[in-house]
């Protein structure tokens, strides 16, 4: 059965503050984030459009639904598409606004399908379906922490997160996991999420890791961030404030 993703292939370079680069072969596309883009061969056409340009976003009315997701949500209503139109590979980097790890996964192995925070997404496969992922129930959204958006990605090919500091791979099976809301990478099929308190009063007030965790159970994988850029800019606003 014949992909319906691009079949890339890639390069992830650095160590602390890495990149990754796509040899695409003509006519092969990737989609990304806008201005993640690094570097390009001549001959790459880059341009924004509406929409992740997957077959599976249901045609028009789709990529209206689509909008209308990342609208309500402050997400950017365009993603950027990196196509290949000259006769020979061509290679085109990306790289996030933070520094830390980049994670290469294939969506076909890990069951089609990869929820992230909204910061995580780096880029992916042409065929590969970027939309907002709602949550069950409304106080993961409105209480998940400033910016905690989570995205689904869909599809049968590479796919690329980027997370801070070091990237941690837990593997539940029937298993529970807590962890910091501003630590949650992603997570694949077969996990259920949702937003528990901290603890007690005491504990929200006084204890220093926030009011919220997240709640993750079932089978399969969970990437964890040892160094989220929430913890970043409260390390820079307070020297800031005693400085």
């Amino acid at each position: 059965m014949s992909k319906l993703s691009h079949e890339i292939d890639f390069e992830i370079m650095g160590s602390d503050m890495q990149l990754v680069e796509i040899t695409l072969d003509p006519h092969e596309t990737v989609i990304a984030e806008p201005g993640t883009m690094n570097y390009m061969d001549e001959g790459i056409e880059m341009e924004a459009r509406l929409g992740d340009g997957s077959p599976a976003n249901g045609g028009f009315t789709g990529v209206l639904s689509q909008l209308g997701a990342r609208m309500l949500t402050g997400e950017s209503l365009v993603m950027t598409h990196f196509s290949n139109h000259a006769s020979i590979q061509r290679r085109v980097a990306f790289a996030a606004r933070f520094p830390g790890k980049i994670v290469a996964l294939d969506l076909s192995k890990i069951g089609g399908q990869l929820i992230c925070q909204k910061q995580s997404f780096l880029c992916a496969a042409l065929g590969t379906t970027v939309s907002i992922a709602f949550q069950k129930r409304i106080s993961a959204g409105l209480f998940g922490g400033e910016g905690f958006i989570l995205q689904r990605l869909v599809g049968d090919g590479m796919a690329f997160v980027h997370a801070g500091g070091h990237i941690v791979k837990k593997t539940l099976n029937n298993d529970k996991l807590l962890v910091d809301t501003g630590s949650l990478v992603g997570y694949t099929s077969g996990i259920e999420f949702s937003i528990r308190s901290a603890g007690g009063i005491k504990a929200m007030a006084f204890g220093g890791e926030g009011i919220f965790l997240s709640e993750l159970s079932g089978t399969g994988v969970v990437l964890v961030q040892s160094s989220p850029i929430s913890r970043l800019r409260q390390f820079f606003a307070c020297n800031q404030h005693h400085a």
